[in-house]
Parts: structure tokens; C-alpha cells; sequence
């Protein structure tokens, strides 16, 4: 079971995820180490425990098996000097796991639609992860995710941290060729799907696991309701 890749450390959490074969390639291994998920979550008691955790604006930072399968699934779209969408960025956590396997020539865009989200993960990522902020390396903003962020686009990968109610074809518009999307798909019953578009523009989709995820939803929504 996911959960029990709880530790007291962050070292021992993404120990734990290896053990338990939710993440098994060195570089992912190596950003999971890197970025310090304490420095994302408002209990820093339970900052290692393998479950969602609140950060307030009616927003969670998502568990940490499910960031090791999005950072598996994406690795080979996540390659030194490449470009990547986080959408639905929330804290930041996943937005620098990314921007630590891109390196100093890569760029990593993260997209919120709620302001004080993107305002307290720029003061995280500020604080502990300056250089790549000053760098560019990693650019985070309020907007609507649902939309993507076309004005950097096209994307080696994109990740979506909410589920969409329908195909998003936004966001594979947005993909490179070749490219890769991961993101929730689903109303109440939702699964992981993998959109992969290859050189020639041909997407493919393959479901990887049934989940459940708060909704990609407008900003007065999310604030106002508690999503399971």
C-alpha cells in the first residue's frame, strides 16, 4: 500500500517510494531527495507522511506516491535543456521536482488560477530555491490551466495536478512532437491517462490507474467548496 511510504525524513519518505517500486529511475530519485517536500506543506509534522495535506485556498498538495508516478511517467520528457507545463502548481513541490531534472537550461512554467497559491509558492521557492527562480529556470503565475499557457508553448511534457472532466485538448495542442501529458481524467470516476503525441503529431492515450482528484475548477469554486 502507497501510504505506508510514510518516513520521518524526507530521505526516508523517497526511500520508501524506491522500496516500493513507485519510483525507480536515478534522476527522479535524485529530484524527490532534492526538493525538501517539508518546505511546501504548512504541518511540517506530518510534511513526510505518504497522504495529501492541506494548504489552504481549498487546495491540497497531492501525495507523494502520486508525484513519484507523474516524475516516472514524464522522465523521459523531463531530459536536461527541455520545457514543461505544471498546471494546477499549487505549492510548488512538483513545479521544483521538475525544474531540478530540466537543469540550468531547461524551463519549468507553473500555472494557478488562485492568486494567494501562486504568491505563497513564489516566497517558497524564492527562499529555498532562488537560483532557479532568478535563473528563469522555473516561472510560476496565476492563470487558467485549464487553457494551458500558450505563450511558451510547445511543451516536452505537461503535468496537470487536478482532474479534467473531459479530453483536454488544449493542453495537447500544446504538446511538442514528440510529447507527453499526464493528467486526471474523469468526473466521479476518474483514472491517470497518458496522452502521447509522437513526431509526426499522432496522439496516442493510455490509462495508467483509477484516482481520485479535486476537479479542475474556477477559482470562486475551489475556494468556496472541500473536494474529497
Amino acid at each position: 500500500m502507497s501510504w505506508r511510504c510514510s518516513g520521518k525524513t524526507n530521505n526516508e519518505l523517497v526511500s520508501n517510494l524506491r522500496r516500493a517500486h513507485i519510483i525507480a529511475n536515478e534522476r527522479v530519485v535524485r529530484a524527490m531527495r532534492t526538493v525538501d517536500r517539508s518546505h511546501f506543506t504548512q504541518s511540517k509534522h506530518d510534511a513526510y507522511n505518504d497522504s495529501p495535506q492541506y494548504i489552504g485556498f481549498g487546495a491540497t498538495i497531492s501525495a507523494p506516491h502520486m508525484h513519484g508516478y507523474a516524475l516516472e511517467n514524464l522522465h523521459e520528457y523531463l531530459q536536461p535543456g527541455m520545457r514543461a507545463l505544471d498546471v494546477g502548481s499549487g505549492s510548488g513541490y512538483l513545479t521544483a521536482c521538475m525544474a531540478e531534472m530540466v537543469g540550468d537550461n531547461g524551463r519549468i512554467v507553473g500555472v494557478d488560477h488562485i492568486p494567494g497559491l501562486v504568491e505563497d509558492s513564489k516566497r517558497v521557492l524564492d527562499r529555498h530555491y532562488s537560483e532557479w527562480m532568478q535563473s528563469g529556470r522555473i516561472k510560476v503565475l496565476t492563470g487558467d490551466g485549464r487553457k494551458g499557457y500558450p505563450d511558451e508553448a510547445p511543451y516536452d511534457s505537461i503535468h496537470v495536478g487536478a482532474a479534467s472532466s473531459h479530453v483536454p485538448a488544449e493542453l495537447i495542442a500544446q504538446l511538442k512532437s514528440p510529447g507527453r501529458l499526464f493528467v486526471p481524467v474523469g468526473s466521479f470516476s476518474q483514472n491517470i491517462v497518458v496522452y502521447d503525441k509522437d513526431c509526426n503529431g499522432n496522439v496516442k492515450e493510455h490509462e495508467i490507474m483509477a484516482v481520485r482528484y479535486v476537479p479542475l475548477t474556477d477559482p470562486d469554486k475551489q475556494c468556496s467548496e472541500e473536494f474529497g
